[in-house]
């Protein structure tokens, strides 16, 4: 697995070895030693999700707060998406700053999200299944959220409004700007 520093530091999209023949394809798409040896530090998942999703789906953006915040590694095992990171982390130099990247099943990348950032994604193909695990568990209460289409951040989500589905709740977050963090 190669490991690609991106500008938000901590934030990493990992391309596996991938080894084709007649058959098909076959790749180790997580092997803890080697995930913890290209962070140069142990983290240790506790809890897999899953999504399904249609064409102009946007999940996000999302984090928990406090004890409950998470470290993500994310991938794509069906169709294509774009995923948005955003570091919430006061001291950061990169700290309000947002890293987006295409993940799918043909180019097989996955995104690794340290705790202190918020997490999102929109999907481009018919139908695209999510994965994530995560290093915390969720907690209900410690849920928190920023607005997809902030006017700070100016996220680009590759389809105009009138193609998104959003769900209520996220259409209810809060922007950028006018909440705390403490990560």
């Amino acid at each position: 697995m190669v490991a690609v520093e991106t500008n938000l530091k901590g934030c990493l999209v990992l391309n596996p070895r991938v080894n084709h023949d007649e058959r098909g394809y076959f790749y180790e798409s997580f092997n803890q030693k080697v995930f913890n040896n290209i962070l140069n530090y142990n983290v240790n998942f506790v809890q897999d999700n899953q999504t399904y999703s249609t064409k102009g789906v946007l999940r996000g953006l999302h984090f928990q707060k406090g004890d409950f915040a998470q470290a993500k590694l994310v991938r794509v095992t069906q169709g294509k998406v774009i995923d948005i990171v955003v570091d919430l982390r006061k001291k950061s130099k990169s700290f309000g700053q947002s890293f987006s990247c295409e993940l799918s099943d043909q180019n097989q990348k996955q995104l690794f999200v340290p705790r202190g950032f918020a997490h999102g994604f929109v999907v481009l193909s018919e139908t695209a299944i999510f994965q994530y695990k995560c290093d915390n568990y969720y907690n209900k209460e410690s849920e928190g959220g920023i607005i997809y289409n902030d006017n700070d951040l100016n996220i680009d989500w590759k389809l105009p409004d009138d193609k998104l589905i959003i769900s209520k709740k996220d259409l209810e977050l809060k922007s950028f700007n006018s909440q705390y963090f403490s990560f």
